[in-house]
């Protein structure tokens, strides 16, 4: 009799601990929950139990940004009737960083782009340029930190030095991977025009207005170029010798075109600039003398550049827009 009763209770001992396990642990257990999908939900197979783990998206695990980035809109309506202080920039801008970076926060960049400008006494150019191009370097989803490269004092205007300063200064604060050197007075029309390095070379001012959206001459590489890292040193940077106006874009691109580069270029509508008008700065003259540096550039080109840069920092100045660094680069040989 007592063997019967015993054997009589196991099952109810068995289902009470299967009660007291599954509440314990939050909840009807699977036998349970399996029960009631089956009994309300009419043909849909009973789901699996198997242990997953979900654990929130870290940095390092966000996807890159995608090569074509959605929030581009095309063409754009530039007009330069009305400036902007830089405070009021700042605030139409809130996600640029201290020092003139950015960086999106829902992708990998494609690319960590440092934006090198040679600049004198060009401020409301660089306000006109901030108030334009901040919003489209976001939308473009770069990586990207913007140095403005100012030359003291009153000696003749070297572009080119000032490019190769930007190149070394830049990579003393990240480790970029692509360059833009592009000039203050000019803005691009079209927010398809990447900001970005290629395979190539690239010339992203290739349809100006004062050029009726055309190249002037095929070998035109002016206004704004991109190198990658490797590239820029590829040509040994930019030539140190060009003071005053003219031809330091033409020795650029024999640099490319006589070290087995090509030079990219986007379609001619997505490729539209247009520049701020102005009248050519005291201290940045026409120089015949450049003519003769440029004869010679095929013999002197792998001294004269990166390797032969000499200069002198003289401040830095971190501003909530950009960085500006003021170099002493010297003054042309007499």
């Amino acid at each position: 009799m007592k063997r019967k009763i015993f054997f009589a209770t196991i099952p109810v001992f068995v289902l009470s601990c299967i009660l007291l396990y599954n509440g314990a642990s939050g909840g009807l257990g699977p036998w349970w929950r399996v029960a009631v999908t089956e009994r309300n939900a009419d043909n849909v197979p009973p789901p699996s139990y198997e242990t997953r783990i979900f654990k929130p998206a870290k940095v390092d695990q966000l996807e890159k940004c995608p090569i074509n980035p959605s929030e581009l809109v095309g063409p754009l309506r530039i007009v330069f009737d009305q400036e902007q202080s830089l405070k009021e920039i700042a605030e139409l801008n809130p996600y640029v960083t201290f020092g003139g970076q950015y960086k999106p926060k829902e992708c990998i960049a494609q690319q960590r782009i440092a934006i090198i400008i040679p600049f004198r006494n060009r401020d409301h150019h660089l306000r006109h340029w901030l108030y334009y191009l901040l919003p489209i370097l976001r939308r473009q989803q770069g990586d990207f930190g913007i140095f403005i490269i100012e030359q003291a004092g009153d000696e003749t205007f070297n572009r080119a030095k000032l490019l190769n300063v930007g190149f070394v200064e830049a990579l003393k604060e990240n480790d970029y991977d692509c360059f833009i050197f592009s000039d203050v007075d000019i803005i691009p029309e079209d927010d398809r025009n990447l900001y970005r390095c290629t395979k190539n070379p690239r010339h992203l001012a290739c349809a100006m207005d004062k050029f009726n959206y055309r190249l002037p001459y095929n070998g035109y590489f002016g206004g704004i170029v991109a190198f990658t890292k490797h590239q820029y040193l590829k040509i040994n940077g930019f030539s140190n010798s060009y003071w005053g106006w003219g031809t330091e874009d033409d020795d650029t691109y024999m640099r490319v075109t006589l070290n087995g580069m090509a030079v990219d270029r986007p379609d001619n509508t997505i490729g539209r600039t247009k520049m701020i008008r102005h009248e050519r700065d005291k201290g940045n003259e026409v120089n015949e003398k450049n003519y003769i540096v440029y004869n010679k550039m095929k013999f002197t080109m792998h001294q004269d550049g990166h390797k032969s840069l000499k200069y002198s920092v003289i401040k830095i100045e971190k501003k909530q827009l950009f960085t500006k660094i003021t170099v002493d680069i010297g003054k042309p040989l007499s």
